[in-house]
């Protein structure tokens, strides 16, 4: 754990594993996103920056204290150590539970070797004392999520919509990083914990 950081009362921290992603991918998102706000406002939603873009192989929870993150660590570096690097794609975009009545804005991620990935960390994850996961893992980038108690326009589906084909580039993924997750007056921050770095 970095120095200086405060834990929750519990002694435990926000916290996900993650997978970077390129330029390319992200500044398609962004572009994506300013021709949603350009077409149907920015006012309903909480739009993703920039900087907090990328693919959540697993959430961790609001309270990942010291020694499960420790044990964690361990797992993580021995995927990383037998994973070779492997591209991932972005391509089509969609609405989380859907678009007829969404919450979460997402663009899509392939990889041939991301589900076998995501299986390796949630392995990992449980074997650390972490509850497993039941909501399974979905390859995506959130792009925005609907403001409390609003619903979307449907000029916001629509823009969605017309993106569902869209190609949105390429990324290289060649580690894995464990992110501490806290809050700002701009939203939360995401703190590198540690970064293992694949097989060459």
């Amino acid at each position: 754990m970095n120095g200086g950081e405060t834990e929750s009362p519990g002694g435990g921290v926000r916290a996900f594993v993650a997978l970077g992603m390129s330029d390319e991918i992200i500044d398609a998102a962004a572009r994506l996103i300013g021709e949603i706000q350009q077409v149907a406002g920015a006012d309903s939603m909480r739009w993703t920056r920039r900087a907090r873009l990328h693919l959540t192989l697993r959430f961790l929870g609001d309270d990942a204290d010291r020694d499960r993150l420790a044990r964690l660590k361990t797992g993580l570096a021995e995927i990383a150590a037998a994973c070779a690097p492997f591209h991932i794609e972005g391509r089509g975009a969609g609405a989380f539970p859907n678009l007829a009545r969404p919450r979460v804005f997402w663009i899509g991620l392939a990889g041939a070797s991301l589900s076998e990935l995501a299986a390796r960390v949630e392995a990992a994850a449980v074997s650390a004392g972490f509850a497993p996961d039941p909501r399974g893992f979905t390859a995506h980038l959130t792009i925005g999520r609907l403001r409390d108690g609003r619903r979307a326009a449907s000029s916001l589906r629509a823009a969605i919509a017309s993106a569902a084909a869209r190609e949105f580039g390429a990324a290289i993924a060649d580690s894995l990083i464990l992110y501490r997750s806290r809050g700002g007056a701009n939203g939360p921050q995401y703190v590198e914990l540690a970064r293992f770095p694949f097989a060459s």
